[in-house]
């Protein structure tokens, strides 16, 4: 049962992803993990490849309670093997939807389209510590990705 003051999870997600040695998480404004196994540097919002799941392929449970107007969708991005952590707060939107076999990705604005899976975010990838990206650097490293809606 939630705490008074807590919101309930109505739907959560765990993806599961790498790191890369070309992860440099500059981007202002967006977030991504992809299924894609290959990245160059040119892809700055790129926080982890290699992941078991793109848009597509989150639950319809998931996708229902992200739809709903008001939702509220934690991003938990780990390095379990590094103790680190990284939270991001964002918005569902009735227009998500949830196309793309490949990608997931956060922004900050409102933009949706069929690879986003939260948007008005507090943060992108440039906003995670630097301590953070070089773990995401090392590409034997796990990287778990709990995706929540309240």
């Amino acid at each position: 049962m939630a705490r008074q003051g807590q919101a309930r999870a109505r739907a959560v997600e765990v993806v599961r992803a790498r790191g890369h040695p070309n992860v440099r998480a500059t981007h202002p404004t967006t977030l991504e993990i992809t299924r894609e196994e290959h990245l160059t540097p040119r892809g700055d919002c790129i926080v982890a490849v290699g992941a078991d799941k793109g848009a597509r392929d989150l639950s319809e449970a998931f996708k229902r309670a992200a739809r709903e107007p008001g939702a509220r969708i934690t991003i938990t991005i780990e390095v379990p093997a590094r103790g680190l952590r990284a939270i991001i707060h964002a918005r569902g939107h009735p227009s998500l939807t949830f196309e793309h076999p490949t990608d997931l990705v956060v922004r900050k604005s409102d933009f949706v389209c069929g690879r986003t899976v939260a948007i008005k975010a507090d943060k992108a990838a440039k906003d995670l510590p630097r301590e953070f990206v070089e773990a995401l650097r090392d590409p034997g490293v796990e990287v778990l990705v709990r995706l929540e809606v309240s």
